[in-house]
């Protein structure tokens, strides 16, 4: 998100000077880097929201990026798959959402499910021929080139630690020492709550990290998926349950579940900062959250500390899906933004002073969607100019 709206600016404003400030030595070491790489059609999101407006032009603008640059991806369709028909009520609402979004999605048979997927179980599926996979972490580093092509200044090692409000300009604090800026964008992901108490401390929004866990196929497994096999999803709930996705280097994930980090890049169960899970588990806003979704979260834990548990939610959607076929794959760290009543913030969302534009919400898709968002908050900035 960064990179994209950083190249958005100089595509618009390319006479004025750019600094991109990244906490790590390299470039989409967090949410970037760990994500399944998935090009999302729009389907599952509420029509007239942010995300349903951005996200097909946004896919559209990726892959004319991508094709520009050389960059692999492929539009290898999707199946969201009923595994029976106390889901086909579920299945034909999302099927009308989509459709609603000006997505090519229909409803198919169990045939044409098995002619896509063959070892897919369920009695229908919608089908979603536009939806991609890409390498997003390649993306990162095409657009760090263009930036610099442009004459951005991209400085790694540089994490924020203070940022103050000036009536002319702001002044940052950095790992990499001290910055001045007329103005300043935060896209700051899991600490992008963090970032934004610098200039508005009464924010109503805490990032709360959920560790999305994944297994692999084993090699002589990977027949089994063709392209992405998803449920269907409980659309009052931002996660979309344990799925199977192909990779862009032929790799085929499976997963995620949706458990509490122990801290923000607790990648690992064994990653814990006691400040920040501190910090989560007394937030009023997790508290309610918690009390609302204890069952679900209940599931999502038991199956981050039992296998069998993990591949039986595989097996509904393949049923011959067996635990000497998987092997532990790397997880990902989700920032999720909560508010105070407990709700769990589903779109794209910004809070702006007069000199600073903070992401303070930016889940999925928002790769897929990052070209078309980047557009929007250089938007927001161009106003102060």
């Amino acid at each position: 998100m960064g990179l994209a709206t950083a190249y958005n600016f100089l595509q618009a404003y390319p006479q004025k000077t750019l600094t991109l400030l990244e906490k790590e030595e390299k470039l989409a070491t967090h949410q970037t880097g760990h994500n399944s790489g998935v090009l999302h059609s729009g389907i599952y999101y509420k029509p007239g929201s942010l995300k349903s407006a951005t996200c097909r032009s946004g896919k559209k603008a990726m892959e004319e990026f991508c094709e520009r640059e050389g960059i692999p991806y492929r539009i290898c369709g999707k199946v969201i798959v009923a595994v029976d028909e106390s889901e086909a009520a579920r299945l034909a609402a999302l099927n009308e959402r989509g459709r609603e979004n000006g997505i090519d999605c229909k409803v198919i048979d169990r045939s044409r499910l098995t002619e896509l997927e063959p070892h897919a179980g369920g009695v229908k599926a919608i089908h979603v021929p536009e939806t991609g996979i890409v390498d997003f972490t390649q993306v990162c580093s095409h657009l760090a080139a263009r930036i610099r092509e442009k004459g951005g200044d991209i400085i790694t090692r540089a994490e924020v630690t203070a940022m103050r409000e000036g009536s002319n300009e702001v002044m940052i604090q950095s790992a990499a020492g001290d910055y001045t800026a007329k103005y300043v964008i935060n896209c700051a992901g899991l600490y992008s709550d963090r970032v934004a108490s610098f200039v508005t401390p009464s924010s109503e929004v805490k990032i709360v990290p959920f560790r999305g866990e994944y297994f692999e196929l084993r090699p002589e497994a990977q027949h089994l998926c063709s392209a992405l096999i998803y449920p269907v999803p409980d659309l009052n709930f931002p996660f979309l349950g344990v799925h199977f996705t192909r990779r862009i280097n032929g790799s085929v994930e499976c997963g995620p579940n949706a458990v509490l980090a122990f801290a923000r890049e607790g990648y690992r169960k064994s990653d814990v900062r006691l400040s920040e899970l501190l910090e989560a588990v007394t937030y009023t806003g997790f508290l309610r959250l918690a009390r609302k979704y204890w069952r679900t979260g209940s599931g999502e834990m038991w199956r981050s500390y039992s296998k069998s548990a993990f591949v039986k939610a595989l097996q509904r959607l393949m049923p011959e899906i067996s635990a000497h076929q998987l092997d532990p794959a790397p997880a990902g760290v989700r920032a999720q933004a909560v508010t105070r009543d407990g709700s769990l913030l589903d779109d794209f969302a910004f809070q702006e002073t007069t000199r600073v534009v903070n992401v303070i919400n930016a889940p999925s898709p928002a790769a897929t969607a990052s070209l078309r968002i980047g557009g929007i908050i250089v938007e927001k900035l161009a106003r102060r100019f």
